[in-house]
């Protein structure tokens, strides 16, 4: 069976996976969840866990209003609240993603819109006081650096059309 074109790499979390920070799942009921599914488009991954994170864990933030583009630089660090520092947790799982995107000719990724590592538009920023800015995750930032267009729950409208006119 010849691969399946346009392939979107999707958030575990996304999928009803009970893999986010606090054990939980954000499963996104939409009807093209469904068809992208039957038509074997979807890959499936989370970054944190991927790059050896536990579930549950403490949740964690960028620092300082900063965003996964600095994390990628070596200009910002990603921790917890218990004050650890995760930012080798989250470099490898934006690695891992990055890598398995590639593997499975993922052209674009439907990532959790807020996480340090799956943020496209808005992350928090980075005074675990439930205040987001703009700005993108790790993992999101990776996938962008390699070409690979990243969306949100929020935006998939956007990613049908994308989807639709990529050949």
């Amino acid at each position: 069976m010849p691969l399946v074109k346009n392939r979107i790499l999707v958030s575990a979390c996304l999928l009803g996976q009970p893999v986010r920070y606090d054990g939980k799942a954000k499963t996104l009921l939409h009807p093209l969840i469904q068809q992208w599914q039957e038509e074997g488009r979807l890959v499936v991954i989370c970054p944190e866990l991927a790059g050896g994170m536990p579930v549950p864990r403490p949740p964690a933030e960028i620092g300082a209003r900063q965003d996964g583009k600095d994390v990628l630089l070596g200009e910002a660090r990603v921790t917890d609240t218990s004050g650890a520092d995760v930012t080798d947790e989250f470099i490898a799982g934006a690695r891992i993603a990055l890598n398995v995107a590639q593997a499975q000719g993922c052209r674009f990724a439907l990532l959790m819109e807020g996480s340090p590592s799956c943020g496209s538009q808005m992350i928090y920023d980075g005074s675990f006081s439930g205040q987001k800015h703009a700005g993108t995750g790790v993992t999101a930032a990776l996938l962008r650096q390699n070409g690979i267009q990243v969306f949100s729950q929020n935006t998939i409208e956007d990613l049908r059309i994308a989807v639709q006119s990529a050949h």
